[in-house]
């Protein structure tokens, strides 16, 4: 049976030109468009889709309002096909935070010109899309975690590794906020476009103990700091004299992606080994596995989402059936899991 999706955005063009890239799968069938959120509604409840494509920003409704009363009243899968800008980045995590699923970078230019560079990827995370899980963590009224102790000799050198993709960036939200100030250093790569890693960091940074940055090319990892990955870019951690150092470069994609948490997990699993703890978050696909069960091999311990909490079990999931992951815990418990193991 197709996925039936409503594509909503207030410009004829982007209707017509979506309307036009879904269909060519057969497995996916566009059932109505929308030019703003008022129309939305009435064919949601007339329709009843399987899958929202939504714009983010519209007239008469901003798109976050919207979501929010979506999701409170009639809770979909909703896919964001938003600007790839630092406005656009923003107002994305928004979304993201009330309740979207996953987004996709509308072309700069004219969409005519530019919807061949994301018809595969917009295909694809429509599937993904409905099938997940809708998750909301309304993160203004999140309750904020008691401060733990965390005493670790300076010598130790313990490093967090996580690796996340869809569902990843209210699962992290979640996650960073429950690290203490004086946390190990922790290194993450979530899929993510480049010109998102940069907002995406100083949000989080925004709502947590740590600090929390966009990784540069030979930052030296320290505790009480959080590096991301940039997007579009490969991180891996390096062991320099007494340091941990932080080396981003270009490359192929690995695992299908760009940052790649196997390339992250593999070089911890090389360099850091017995001292490091590894995390594998909700996420589409199979990438992070294979470097999780390296560093499991190597002496770290492993730790995996479970899939009641995960948007998306795919990561997690392969990283379980292969033997990657030591212990496996929902999202709320994964913070004192890493910690009662440190500590």
């Amino acid at each position: 049976m197709a996925i039936r999706v409503l594509i909503v955005d207030d410009s004829a063009t982007a209707r017509t030109v979506l309307t036009k890239a879904l269909s060519k799968d057969n497995e996916i069938e566009v059932i109505g468009t929308a030019p703003d959120a008022y129309v939305a509604r009435d064919k949601i409840v007339k329709l009843k889709p399987d899958v929202i494509c939504l714009d983010v920003e519209m007239p008469r409704m901003d798109g976050i309002s919207f979501l929010k009363k979506l999701m409170k009243h009639f809770p979909i899968p909703v896919l964001m096909v938003s600007s790839l800008t630092q406005r656009g980045a923003q107002v994305t995590f928004d979304a993201l935070d009330a309740g979207a699923v996953d987004y996709v970078g509308k072309p700069h230019s004219n969409i005519y010109d530019g919807i061949d560079d994301i018809e595969k990827e917009l295909i694809q995370k429509v599937k993904t899309v409905a099938s997940s899980k809708v998750r909301v963590k309304n993160l203004s009224t999140a309750p904020k975690s008691t401060e733990r102790t965390y005493a670790l000799a300076e010598t130790t050198n313990k490093i967090i590794a996580i690796g996340s993709s869809t569902g990843g960036t209210v699962a992290l939200s979640e996650l960073i906020q429950e690290f203490p100030k004086n946390a190990p250093g922790t290194v993450i790569v979530q899929h993510m476009p480049s010109g998102f890693t940069e907002s995406f960091a100083q949000r989080l940074s925004e709502i947590s103990k740590v600090d929390v940055k966009e990784a540069k090319d030979g930052d030296i990892i320290t505790k009480g700091t959080v590096y991301i990955a940039p997007g579009d870019l490969h991180m891996v951690v390096k062991r320099e004299g007494g340091h941990y150092k932080i080396q981003i470069g270009t490359g192929k994609k690995i695992s299908g992606h760009r940052p790649s948490v196997d390339v992250l997990f593999n070089s911890v699993s090389k360099h850091v080994g017995a001292n490091a703890v590894g995390v594998i978050l909700t996420g589409m696909g199979s990438d992070g596995a294979k470097g999780l069960l390296a560093m499991k091999n190597a002496g770290s311990y492993t730790i995996g989402q479970d899939e009641k909490t995960s948007v998306v079990y795919g990561m997690p999931k392969v990283a379980y059936d292969i033997g990657a992951v030591i212990e496996q815990q929902p999202l709320e418990n994964i913070a004192n899991t890493i910690f009662k193991h440190l500590n």
